[in-house]
């Protein structure tokens, strides 16, 4: 049997169900609350990747596919998370400074597209 642990406040909803005898149920409700937080955060990041894709298709101008292809390239080539790059891309809409390095990068990556776009 596998031991699970869990954070503090499912302790009691743990502990009932593992005096239960019901393992499987316990590691189940364990499983789906981190799915849970997982799918929470994947939405929070998702709205802020969208926004900067906007402002990408902006700069551009380009498809929704091209700006995010963009981004994800700019994210490789950087080495920093999607979600970091799109953060600091709209952050940039409060007078916050991008970072030389994503800046250089994105800089590169418009250039690309234009040429393309030309070519």
């Amino acid at each position: 049997m596998r031991q699970v642990t869990a954070p503090r406040e499912e302790r009691p909803l743990l502990t009932a169900v593992a005096s239960a005898g019901d393992a499987a149920l316990l590691a189940e409700v364990v499983e789906l609350r981190a799915r849970n937080e997982q799918l929470g955060r994947a939405l929070a990041t998702r709205a802020v990747i969208d926004q900067a894709r906007g402002m990408v298709m902006v700069l551009a101008p380009c498809s929704s596919a091209r700006a995010w292809d963009l981004l994800v390239g700019v994210s490789q080539h950087c080495n920093i998370k999607l979600r970091d790059v799109a953060a600091a891309l709209v952050a940039t809409t409060k007078d916050e400074t991008l970072p030389e390095e994503i800046q250089r990068e994105l800089r590169r990556a418009l250039r690309r597209l234009h040429a393309a776009d030309r070519g």
